[in-house]
C-alpha cells in the first residue's frame, strides 16, 4: 500500500523541538501525504533563556512545563488522534503521556530522537510509554533495545542532484552550529584549500550572544572562536539548498560525543555531493563508499586533493529512496528497517 494511502486522513498529534525549521518540513510532508497534523513545540517557549534553563536546571521551570502540557491535554481533549508522534522528547513529562493514553486508548504512540541519550537522558525515562520507538544512534538502539533509524534528506536535495552546475562556486562547504572543535577543524581544511587553489565557505551559527559569552567563559573549545565569523541568524532551508547546489564537497564535523550520523550526511547524499567527515562510524554503514566519503581524524587531518577531483558515485536507488523524508516517515510509522543500515543491528 502506498504511503499516501496509509496516512490519508490520519490525525497526528506531533510534538517536536524547533530545530532549523525541520519540524515544519516534517509537518508539511505528513500533510502532503494526507495526514491531518496538530503541532506543538515540545518546549513551552523557544527563546534562549528557556533553552538554557532546560539544559542547566529544568526543575526551575518544571511547573511551567507541567502547566503547558496540561493545557495541551485540555485543548485537544475532544479530538481522537490516530498517532502521537514525539520527536526528541527532551522534556515531555510522564504524566502527560499517561493521561493522553487514557484519553486516547486507540492512539499509537511513536517516539524518535536525533540526539544521543548521553546528551539528553530524559527520553530514557519515558520510552516505556511508546508503542514504537526509534533512535538515530546505533549504540543507543542496542543498549536500550529500540529500533534504529538514521536521519533523512528533504525533497529539495533531489532537485540539486539533478541540476547541479558543471562548475561549482565552492570546492568545500561547511554549515553548522558553533560547538566543540568545529572551528579548529574547519579552519585547518580552509587553510588547505587556500594553499591548494581550492575555494571554501564556512557558516558558523550561534544561538545568541549570551550563549556565546557563556561558552567563551566556560567552554575551553570556544577560546579560539573568532567572534566576527559567527552568525546569530540561522540560514533558511532555501539558502542552505542554494549553497549545496553551488558546492562540490560538504564538510561534516560531528559532536565528539555523538556517534549517530548528522543531517549533513544525508543532505550530501541526497544532493549527490561528496563529503569529508570526522565521524568514523560512517564506515559501518551499507552505503559507505570511500570515493564519496572521506573520513578524517580530528587530531591528524589528512586527505588528498584528488578527492576533490573525482566524480561522485551514485548509491543504489533503494538506499537513496530510503534516505528521503518519505522513506524516513514510512519507516517510523509503518515499516521498521533497523537491519538495512548496519550489520548486526536487528
Amino acid at each position: 500500500m502506498a504511503l499516501k494511502e496509509h496516512l490519508a486522513n490520519k490525525k497526528i498529534l506531533f510534538l517536536s523541538v524547533r530545530t532549523f525549521n525541520l519540524e515544519v518540513e516534517i509537518k508539511n510532508k505528513l500533510e502532503e501525504l494526507g495526514a491531518q497534523v496538530t503541532y506543538y513545540d515540545e518546549r513551552p517557549a523557544n527563546n534562549n533563556f528557556i533553552k538554557g534553563i532546560i539544559r542547566l536546571r529544568r526543575s526551575l521551570i518544571q511547573k511551567r512545563i507541567d502547566d503547558y502540557y496540561k493545557k495541551i491535554l485540555l485543548t485537544e481533549a475532544t479530538i481522537q488522534f490516530d498517532y502521537l508522534f514525539v520527536n526528541r522528547g527532551e522534556i515531555i513529562p510522564a504524566f502527560f503521556l499517561k493521561e493522553l493514553k487514557k484519553m486516547q486508548p486507540n492512539c499509537q504512540f511513536i517516539f524518535y530522537t536525533w540526539d544521543s541519550f548521553t546528551n539528553h537522558s530524559h527520553p530514557i525515562t519515558i520510552l516505556k510509554y511508546f508503542d514504537r520507538k526509534f533512535t538515530f544512534d546505533s549504540d543507543d538502539a542496542v543498549k536500550y533495545k529500540i529500533n534504529f533509524r538514521p536521519l533523512f534528506f528533504l525533497d529539495g536535495y533531489k532537485e540539486i542532484k539533478n541540476s547541479s552546475p558543471l562548475k561549482s562556486k565552492y570546492n568545500l562547504l561547511f554549515l553548522g552550529t558553533a560547538h566543540s572543535d568545529r572551528y579548529k577543524i574547519s579552519l585547518t581544511l580552509v587553510d588547505y584549500c587556500n594553499q591548494n587553489g581550492l575555494t571554501s565557505f564556512c557558516y558558523y551559527y550561534m544561538h545568541g550572544r549570551l550563549v556565546y559569552l557563556y561558552k567563551k567563559i566556560f567552554d575551553h573549545s570556544f577560546k579560539e572562536f573568532d567572534y566576527k565569523r559567527l552568525s546569530f541568524k540561522s540560514l533558511t532551508t532555501q539558502q542552505i539548498l542554494e549553497l549545496y547546489k553551488d558546492s562540490d564537497v560538504i564538510l561534516d564535523i560531528n559532536h565528539p560525543g555523538q556517534k549517530g550520523l548528522t543531517m549533513r550526511t544525508f543532505e550530501s547524499i541526497g544532493a549527490g555531493k561528496k563529503m569529508i567527515t570526522t565521524n568514523n562510524e560512517i564506515k559501518k554503514y551499507a552505503f559507505y563508499n570511500p570515493n564519496n566519503i572521506h573520513v578524517i581524524e580530528r587530531e591528524n587531518i589528512q586527505f588528498s586533493k584528488s578527492f576533490f577531483e573525482t566524480n561522485y558515485e551514485d548509491i543504489s536507488i533503494e538506499a537513496y529512496n530510503r534516505m528521503s523524508i518519505e522513506g524516513w516517515i514510512n519507516c517510523i510509522f509503518f515499516e521498521p528497517e533497523s537491519n538495512f543500515w548496519i550489520k548486526g543491528i536487528e
